[in-house]
């Protein structure tokens, strides 16, 4: 008989859920682009459940992870660290990583992973630089989508340093430099490389082992995943699934209850 676990992602900026079957095959995944405190995880987990025809019955472990998973008590069998989660996860997509950097909406994970297993860690949770948080307030700023970043970034023809790692200056130093008539393109290959130089101090103090592995939604952004590779000297993977990577951890996890309960 098939075993079917379900791992809910819920985060600040987005609520992201994997079914998995006998603990190797995603058959389903959703995204929401709300997270904690909102309609995004019922959402989530009922666009899941739709897209495979499976009902909330056919799962047989639920586990709830990242900034709201405790806004999911009653549903979720058991809730568990992001940091756990995200180890996991990587270590399923890529077997042989080492370091994970992990830039979400409000915060930056550095893991450092031995054998699927985090031994170590630094997260910046109090302030918004270098998140996705940021990206979306310079995008704001520049009049432009934050989809369009990675693109625009690509086209700078010069350097220009956005130095302040405060989402408030940086924001004021963007205005200032608009004003002077600089290129939004080169603004921005600037705010890439101030995202970069932020994570880059995190880092160094777990300590970068290959293979590095980046999650999380600002993954997608090519400018910035180039711009940390320059600075960190190591090349990066990623992933297509890379902003379902704390649900599929969840649901891995799930699967590996249910088969200790099973013993």
């Amino acid at each position: 008989m098939d075993i079917y676990t379900l791992g809910i992602d819920v985060g600040s900026t987005a609520s992201k859920c994997i079914i998995l079957k006998n603990g190797t095959e995603i058959v389903s995944k959703s995204l929401i682009d709300v997270g904690a405190g909102t309609s995004g995880p019922q959402r989530a987990i009922s666009e899941v459940l739709d897209n495979c025809g499976l009902k909330r019955e056919d799962m047989s472990y639920i586990l709830a992870t990242g900034y709201g998973r405790n806004s999911l008590l009653d549903l979720a069998d058991k809730q568990m660290s992001e940091l756990s989660c995200h180890a996991r996860g990587a270590y399923f997509l890529f077997p042989d990583v080492h370091t994970v950097i992990d830039i979400g909406g409000q915060d930056v994970k550095v893991l450092h992973i031995e054998n699927g297993a985090m031994v170590n860690f630094q997260m910046n949770d109090k302030c918004a630089a270098g998140t996705g948080r940021f990206l979306d307030v310079m995008a704001r700023v520049l009049e432009v989508k934050v989809s369009d970043l990675a693109m625009l970034g690509a086209m700078s023809t010069k350097e220009v340093a956005i130095s302040s790692t405060c989402t408030v200056f940086a924001e004021s130093e963007v205005i200032s430099q608009l004003s002077m008539g600089t290129n939004k393109c080169d603004i921005i290959n600037g705010i890439h490389n101030s995202v970069a130089s932020r994570v880059v101090g995190l880092a160094h103090r777990v300590g970068v082992v290959d293979r590095v592995v980046m999650t999380g939604g600002v993954a997608q952004n090519t400018g910035v995943v180039k711009a940390l590779e320059k600075q960190l000297g190591h090349e990066i993977s990623t992933s297509p699934l890379t902003q379902y990577n704390g649900a599929l951890g969840a649901a891995l996890f799930a699967y590996q209850r249910v088969i200790q309960d099973a013993k």
